[in-house]
Parts: C-alpha cells; structure tokens; sequence
C-alpha cells in the first residue's frame, strides 16, 4: 500500500478507491438515513466530500493522462468516463490503473 503514494498513477488509484467509497457512503447510508429518519445531516457532510474526490480525481486523471503521455481515445478517455458512472472508479481501477 505505501508504494501507492510515491507514484502519480498509485495516488490516482487511491483517490479512485475514496471517491468510490464516498459514493458508497453517501448512496448506502447518508441518503437513507435523509430520507427513512428525516435527517438530512450526513448528506450535508459526506456530498462536499464525495464532489471535492471526484474532483480531485477528475483533475488528476487529466494531469497523469498528460504527465505519462496516456493516448486519450485508449486510456485518459475511459478513465475520465469512470468517474460518471456510479461505481466506476473501482472497475477502472482494476481493469487499467493497476496495470499502469
């Protein structure tokens, strides 16, 4: 795991994995808890974190796709992709972030 944090590519994956798990939390849990106990406090705390990670995630696919010279139409492209697509991160990160 802490061979992950000295490469770009590998704090890509991680930030993949957070803004994968933050989606969970925020679909999982802090929605039902909004709308089964009428209390809408976790979706005011987890939904900034979930948009600031996908952010982060967006803007860093972008920085690494250019750093390494990624081909957009092969790689940068379904990355970006990924981080639209409920759950996306977490396929992406198997199927080409740890092959990088």
């Amino acid at each position: 795991m802490t061979d992950l944090f000295k490469t770009k590519t590998g704090r890509l994956r991680i930030l993949a994995i957070l803004e994968g798990i933050s989606l969970l939390s925020l679909v999982f849990i802090a929605v039902p808890v909004k709308y089964g106990l009428n209390n809408p406090s976790l979706v005011r705390m987890l939904g900034p974190v979930h948009g600031t990670l996908f952010l982060l995630f967006l803007f860093n696919t972008l920085s690494v796709g250019v750093e390494q010279g990624w081909k957009f139409k092969e790689t940068t492209w379904k990355v970006i992709l990924a981080c639209f697509i409920p759950f996306g991160t977490f396929y992406i990160d198997r199927k080409i972030l740890s092959k990088l």
